[in-house]
């Protein structure tokens, strides 16, 4: 492992312990030659999905897109990184589960719109003004109308 302040190439494990979900290990090492201490992760390596987008082109499936498409959405509302971090790994575990390699935008769309409308009702109408393209007034009352039956 390479130590990310000197460079060197050669660390010890100083602890070790599964991480809070449980889903990785977090090692605590230590660096042979400056002493410095940083932290890695172990993972399971996943079968990487691919996205095929509205124009069926095909990207890989990147969380760090679905995070900061909901950071965007919850600027300045009181949701907590946490939950937006809980949110973009539920969402990925459910496309790493999924059985097809490739999945939708729109699906993908769809999952992160759902855990929006649990964290931030004016999050989730924002990201969903974006997403769904919402071109005039009257489209953005109609989705505030079905927000407000579902209370």
């Amino acid at each position: 492992m390479k130590c990310p302040f000197c460079g060197f190439e050669e660390s010890k494990v100083v602890d070790s312990r599964h991480s809070e979900d449980g889903s990785s290990i977090r090692r605590r090492r230590e660096c042979l030659s400056c002493q410095k201490r940083f932290t890695t992760y172990e993972t399971v390596e996943s079968l990487p999905a691919v996205v095929v987008k509205r124009d069926n082109s095909r990207q890989p499936f990147d969380r760090n897109k679905i995070l900061n498409g909901m950071l965007r959405a919850c600027e300045k509302r009181p949701v907590s990184m946490a939950s937006l971090e809980k949110a973009a790994d539920e969402i990925e575990q459910a496309v790493q589960n999924s059985l097809d390699r490739e999945v939708s935008a729109e699906a993908i769309g769809e999952m992160v719109m759902d855990k929006l409308r649990e964290l931030d009702e004016v999050a989730y109408v924002r990201f969903a003004s974006v997403y769904r393209q919402f071109r005039d007034i009257n489209t953005f009352m109609a989705e505030l109308t079905k927000l407000l039956k579902e209370k």
